[in-house]
């Protein structure tokens, strides 16, 4: 089992002194940089002037700075902006301003695992990743609760990265909860494979092609959309809470049998096996390269792709549906 670190552990030392600037102000740099900011870290925010995000970082009582501005004050740059985006801006705004004793920090390992980022060996770099949504860890941190983090150290030439990392991690309120510790590689790799195998990929296809199979039978497209759709967030939430045999506790026998009895019919041993391939196209580099050159030929397979999705049955009864669903925001 994995050590857990909570606030009785780390100190908050090493970021005395350090002003630390955030690039990006989007839903985790902002909850990120409120809560570094709340635990008396002193921050800067880097944000785009003329959008949403930079009004609400004024709003916020910050006053942004380019990506170049704030990196030359800072001594911790934790970037925040897009994966697709984020070596850009360090190579143009960040990089020319890193010197030995800065640290780089991220919260997804992307472009450093991948190599799109390739900071100086005299620079700390570390990854701190709330496993939560921006507004769920900024909420948590007020109501003096936490959202669990995992950390890394990639590189450690001052050797004093991991006490940067836990220090952020507990800024943030993460230890308040529980800190994990892992790899970059590690971080990288399950967080693109549960994206596309299991919560977005894997989820997405099995709920429409459920749809297409009651509706193409004859049923009306709204009750299979009540039943393929709608309530995945009903057991969804009950295996968040409670997980899946508490999920299967809470259900009916008769649902509990047609998922022990069915659902390997759905989910044989051949969807494993392409699990796995999908796993090593991570794992070798292979899904990194085609995503980069996707995104610098203007993304054309995605645009295609997701104009296909937004055209599909689906999307039309949910959009009318939820009209009827006053409780859904």
């Amino acid at each position: 089992m994995a050590k857990v670190y909570y606030d009785k552990d780390i100190s908050m030392d090493v970021l005395k002194k350090k002003t630390v600037a955030i690039i990006g102000y989007g839903a985790q740099g902002r909850a990120q940089a409120l809560n570094l900011k709340d635990s008396k870290v002193k921050v800067l925010i880097s944000e785009l002037p003329g959008t949403n995000n930079y009004k609400q970082a004024i709003k916020d009582g910050f006053q942004p700075l380019t990506a170049a501005e704030a990196s030359k004050k800072a001594d911790i740059i934790h970037i925040l902006t897009p994966d697709t985006i984020q070596a850009q801006v360090y190579k143009k705004d960040i990089a020319p301003f890193l010197k030995k004793g800065k640290a780089l920090g991220f919260s997804h390992g992307f472009n450093i695992h991948f190599h799109q980022i390739l900071p100086p060996p005299d620079v700390d770099v570390y990854m701190v990743a709330p496993k939560g949504p921006g507004s769920l860890v900024r909420d948590m941190y007020e109501q003096k609760k936490g959202v669990p983090c995992l950390f890394a150290v990639y590189q450690n030439p001052s050797k004093n990265a991991r006490k940067i990392a836990l220090a952020y991690a507990r800024a943030l309120g993460g230890s308040r909860a529980g800190v994990i510790e892992t790899t970059f590689s590690e971080e990288t790799e399950t967080d693109l494979f549960g994206e596309q195998v299991v919560l977005c990929g894997g989820l997405t296809k099995l709920i429409q092609k459920g749809f297409e199979t009651l509706v193409e039978a004859g049923y009306q497209p709204e009750v299979a959309y009540f039943e393929c759709l709608h309530e995945v967030k009903l057991i969804t939430d009950l295996i968040y809470s409670k997980g899946i045999g508490g999920m299967r506790y809470v259900v009916s026998d008769t649902a509990e049998y047609g998922d022990l009895t069915r659902g390997p019919r759905i989910v044989t041993g051949e969807t494993k096996k392409e699990m796995k391939k999908i796993l090593s196209e991570i794992q070798s580099g292979e899904f990194a390269r085609e995503w980069i050159l996707e995104t610098q030929a203007g993304a054309p397979v995605f645009k295609a792709k997701r104009k296909i999705e937004e055209d599909h049955i689906i999307e039309k009864v949910g959009a009318s549906l939820r009209k009827m669903m006053s409780w859904i925001k």
